[in-house]
């Protein structure tokens, strides 16, 4: 299984806000960002291990900015971490004045995938290779991630969690 890097999984979708996908206040429901986002780290996922991907959490998610009807959005979205069988994917929305042509950063969300193959059953995907500065901040954060939410569901044991643990530990 050769290595990819996380160039290799970027996954850009750019779309409209229309009518039917706001709310009372002209902003994009919540909901349906959540859908574009879950189909652009699908795709994210689907890139790095060539298998069939489902979503196996969403993480994290932040609504910073309303997304305005009419407003062109961009989701962009990137494999952060390779595990076992499961791959984090690491999710930037932006939307486009559609004068100037400026991006503002909207929302963030981190969802992980799980490799799996036509029976359903998890199959290993190949390492991750981060290249940027970006991309190796987010690759380290995610095993961090990782151990949190395993400690969280109690299928790890908090001193088992080595690199959060780092986090609280000073050394003298």
């Amino acid at each position: 299984m050769e290595s990819k890097t996380a160039e290799a999984t970027k996954t850009t979708l750019t779309d409209l806000v229309l009518p039917s996908e706001t709310n009372p206040l002209n902003n994009m429901f919540g909901g349906e960002l959540l859908a574009r986002m879950d189909r652009a780290a699908s795709i994210a996922a689907r890139r790095h291990s060539r298998r069939i991907v489902v979503t196996a959490s969403v993480n994290h998610v932040a609504f910073n900015h309303a997304i305005p009807l009419g407003s062109v959005v961009i989701v962009e979205a990137k494999v952060s971490r390779a595990f076992k069988s499961s791959m984090e994917v690491y999710i930037d929305v932006w939307t486009e004045d559609r004068e100037s042509g400026l991006k503002t950063k909207a929302n963030i969300a981190i969802y992980t995938f799980v490799a799996v193959n036509e029976s359903g059953r998890p199959i290993p995907v190949p390492e991750l290779i981060p290249e940027t500065k970006l991309e190796k901040e987010r690759y380290e954060a995610a095993l961090r991630r990782k151990q949190l939410s395993l400690v969280l569901a109690g299928r790890m044991k908090p001193n088992e969690a080595t690199e959060l643990k780092a986090l609280f530990l000073k050394e003298d």
